[in-house]
């Protein structure tokens, strides 16, 4: 077909946008072609072969269609009935575009963040293709039942660490501008691999939605989890123990700074940091509370509430001593799930609101999907881990091949 074309319209190709010229017309010919056969199958016979028709309906000439390819927009013509009821399908009657090629090349600038005028541009500069907000928005939403699949799957019987965290971003909502918090869960299974297990958009973050979150994990098959790191969030630890009884808490020993340093003078902070490192840092449990009280003779004067924070959280805070150094490593610290949410803000950063929570998980989700290709393996001291997570967990493993 294409050296025919080329011979009778006596086609000489001087550039890419004469190919793209080509192609163009050759994709408006099968089209129509196809078209016109899907009509014939319709009524049931040809355009000229009256004697084989057994309808009342008939052809009613053609409109104009505007579609959107890789090649640039291109006009085709439609055929129509009287009754109207052809129904095309190799072109749908509300589609304007035609190549899932496209579909892929839109979805993919929203993966990276893109917002939809810049999608538009986009396409418009590089494609000579003009597509609107909404049919970028259409197109995008095809990935919302994908989402709902993923936050549906099966997941491992058992977990070694989950890390717990949200992110806060700006969402409209019947025309006010609310704060909604996306709280995600990152899960180290038995082998190594991290993943991502869960992504979930609701109101501020509070332990409340954190324990429906936590039923979710039951449901979709996890059993166990043998230690979880969260923020110093008030009712955490609670709303996993009530699903998980038996897994270790590990409130982020980071987190614990921040908030123990907020508001501590900057001629005090390297002084105070010093001493605080030596309860964090020490080697073992029983050092740790014995430097806690000498921290808080010294600086309880000044700033009480810092040894009366550390303190009352002890028990979350100091479960990494219980475990040797490859774990402490591992547990001490939310910086995996840190580390994930910063690369979902650079995806993000050109979004101060989104326009709905739909929105929001569509750009999230595709981020995740990008992001994660690039987590192929487990960690490289995984053996010496879970060598070492047996032991401590020897009991709650047995009867299983983890």
């Amino acid at each position: 077909m294409m050296s025919n074309y080329l011979k009778e319209n006596d086609v000489h190709i001087k550039d890419g946008t004469d190919v793209n010229s080509i192609m163009r017309d050759m994709m408006s010919i099968i089209l129509e072609g196809t078209l016109d056969a899907e009509m014939n199958e319709e009524l049931g016979y040809s355009r000229y072969d009256y004697k084989n028709k057994e309808t009342d309906n008939s052809r009613n000439g053609y409109s104009k269609k505007t579609m959107h390819t890789s090649y640039g927009d291109m006009e085709i013509d439609v055929p129509r009935d009287r009754k109207g009821e052809f129904e095309p399908q190799v072109i749908k009657k509300y589609q304007n575009t035609i190549t899932q090629d496209m579909e892929e090349k839109i979805i993919s600038m929203y993966a990276k963040g893109m917002t939809t005028a810049d999608i538009e541009s986009h396409m418009r500069d590089l494609y000579d293709i003009e597509i609107s907000d909404s049919t970028i928005s259409r197109i995008t939403d095809k990935i919302l039942p994908i989402v709902k699949e993923w936050q549906e799957r099966p997941l491992e019987e058992v977990y070694a660490v989950v890390f717990m965290d949200a992110i806060h971003y700006h969402v409209r909502s019947e025309g006010r501008i609310v704060k909604r918090a996306v709280y995600i869960a990152i899960g180290i299974d038995m082998s190594g691999r991290k993943d991502v297990l869960g992504m979930y958009v609701g109101e501020n973050e509070s332990a409340k939605f954190w324990l429906s979150i936590m039923n979710s994990l039951k449901n979709r098959g996890v059993e166990e989890i043998l230690i979880t790191c969260v923020d110093g969030l008030t009712g955490f630890p609670q709303a996993i123990e009530a699903v998980y009884p038996h897994a270790e808490v590990q409130q982020c020993i980071i987190h614990q700074i921040r908030n123990s340093t907020k508001y501590v003078s900057y001629k005090d902070l390297k002084k105070l940091m010093a001493d605080l490192k030596k309860v964090y840092a020490a080697p073992d449990e029983q050092t740790a509370l014995s430097n806690l009280d000498e921290f808080g003779e010294k600086w309880d004067v000044k700033y009480p509430k810092i040894s009366k924070s550390w303190n009352e959280h002890w028990p979350n805070l100091a479960t990494y001593f219980k475990y040797p150094e490859a774990v402490r490593r591992l547990i001490y610290t939310t910086n995996t799930i840190e580390g994930f949410n910063r690369q979902l803000r650079k995806v993000t950063k050109s979004k101060t609101v989104f326009p709905s929570d739909d929105s929001l998980l569509k750009m999230l989700y595709l981020a995740i999907i990008d992001i994660t290709k690039k987590w192929t393996g487990h960690r490289q001291d995984w053996g010496q881990i879970h060598s070492q997570l047996e032991i401590y967990f020897e009991e709650r493993l047995e009867g299983h091949s983890y």
